[in-house]
């Protein structure tokens, strides 16, 4: 009997992308013969997986899950927004999302090594098989963990699909003593005023130098431009900095549901109303496909391409 080594599974998922249990059963099935456990999968059509690998995957879904104080938030792309819609990739979604957060897996190579239940596969094999049964590409592209010793993470879906799942998914960590049920209703409108506003950051210490850097130089440019002196212009890149705070923190941002009220001020109103300090310690948030480059398909061209293949 041929023996089957970890080196011939490798060898053959590395060439058809079919799921690492999948080619050791090709193997097992074809007694160690490479080309012949190929074509086995090729009719059990498991080996497509590496052909649809390069093909962009900006739809799909983000998830949202809070088990007590932790939340975990996660993206999983497909090709279309068809496959978005399908059962068995709300499912999957969903399951490791929720495996992402039992096992405390902060990154994606840990959630992939994790056990897929009921399968023998890890959440990377599954995915692999999951791409090669619904015949699209998908790619799982990230998560994040966000925790509080004592208060609330609220989780808000934005364009639902299902329970938890959608376009935008935020979670928004206030640490506190107060009610459980109030804070679950100051959480709930700031995680929607996230969805809405989109900061980056949480305060102004917490944005990227990098990012900071290039605002201000571009102000310093416009600044430059109006002929002001040096003085003044760098007056004026003080002032389009603190409005860039504005726009861009969360903690200066002006609350999207009166208009008027700064979101730390929001926490501090509503602290004082709850009788209990109350931190807004992080927030999350997730919408689907944000810095990813879309590709731009002729129509006619993607159908002749589909009858050509």
């Amino acid at each position: 009997m041929t023996t089957i080594t970890a080196a011939h599974v490798k060898d053959l998922r590395e060439r058809t992308g079919a799921g690492m249990m999948d080619c050791k059963k090709a193997l097992q099935e074809n007694g160690g013969d490479f080309e012949a456990s190929i074509d086995w999968l090729r009719k059990k059509g498991l080996s497509q997986a590496a052909k649809k690998s390069g093909r962009t995957a900006a739809e799909g879904l983000v998830a949202a899950l809070v088990t007590g104080t932790l939340g975990t938030v996660l993206e999983l792309n497909s090709e279309t927004d068809f496959v978005a819609r399908n059962d068995n990739f709300q499912q999957f979604v969903a399951t490791i999302t929720k495996l992402a957060q039992d096992n405390k897996a902060t990154t994606l190579d840990a959630l992939k090594a994790v056990a897929y239940p009921n399968t023998g596969r890890t959440v990377d094999e599954e995915l692999t098989h999951m791409i090669a049964t619904i015949g699209e590409n998908m790619s799982l592209r990230r998560l994040q963990h966000i925790s509080v010793n004592q208060g609330v993470v609220t989780a808000y879906i934005h364009n639902s699909i299902a329970d938890g799942l959608g376009k935008i998914a935020v979670l928004v960590a206030l640490e506190s003593t107060a009610p459980q049920a109030k804070l679950q209703e100051l959480g709930k409108k700031i995680a929607m005023h996230v969805a809405a506003a989109a900061p980056i950051s949480l305060n102004t210490a917490e944005v990227p130098a990098d990012v900071l850097e290039r605002e201000k130089a571009i102000f310093a440019d416009q600044a430059k431009a109006s002929g002001k002196p040096d003085n003044i212009i760098e007056k004026m890149v003080e002032g389009r900095v603190r409005k860039f705070y504005e726009e861009s923190v969360l903690l200066e941002q002006t609350f999207v549901m009166d208009g008027e009220t700064k979101i730390s001020a929001v926490v501090e109103n509503a602290a004082k109303e709850f009788g209990a300090p109350i931190t807004l310690t992080g927030f999350a948030r997730y919408a689907l496909g944000e810095g990813i480059e879309k590709e731009e398909k002729n129509f006619a061209d993607e159908v002749a391409q589909q009858l050509a293949s």
